[in-house]
């Protein structure tokens, strides 16, 4: 799996399905960055680019109008497409795909293990280590993107 610096976009959302009669679409957006459907935006999918020409929230997702869907057959068609956008570099934010495959540390030194998953959870989002450990991102104090994460959690928790 390539690194996170390698990949010059992320997947960042789908279209689920037609929604209206104009070529609108629901789509299902994977990040907490809104401004991935701002007016003007370009999407990458494996069919070319879609530009976003107007989005509303609605529920847990969002109405999305894009220059190349105009009617509802056109909607139908794009189903299932998977959208991408290039990286927004941000120091501040911890992005997920700068965490698997990085060796994860506690405040010892010590190698807890390698990230293999992470859970989604209310609280926090959970990394999941090849050893079986759970670790919050709440305790994550530093990362170096698929390399190494230091940590510093409460006694007994790798117990």
């Amino acid at each position: 799996m390539p690194s996170a610096d390698e990949r010059p976009t992320l997947e960042v959302g789908r279209i689920i399905k037609a929604h209206g009669l104009k070529g609108q679409v629901l789509v299902d957006l994977w990040t907490d960055r809104d401004e991935r459907l701002a007016v003007g935006t370009e999407l990458l999918t494996d069919r070319g680019a879609l530009v976003v020409e107007a989005a509303a929230a609605h529920q847990d997702r969002f109405i999305v109008s894009f220059d190349l869907i105009k009617t509802r057959e056109d909607a139908d068609r794009w189903r299932g497409v998977v959208l991408s956008a290039p990286r927004i570099f941000d120091d501040d934010v911890i992005w997920i795909d700068q965490l698997f495959g990085a060796e994860v540390f506690d405040e010892a030194g010590v190698r807890r293990g390698v990230v293999v998953d992470v859970e989604a959870n209310p609280a926090s989002d959970i990394l999941v280590l090849d050893t079986g450990a759970l670790v919050p991102l709440t305790f994550v104090t530093n990362v170096e993107a698929n390399a190494r994460i230091d940590v510093d959690v409460p006694e007994g928790l790798f117990e």
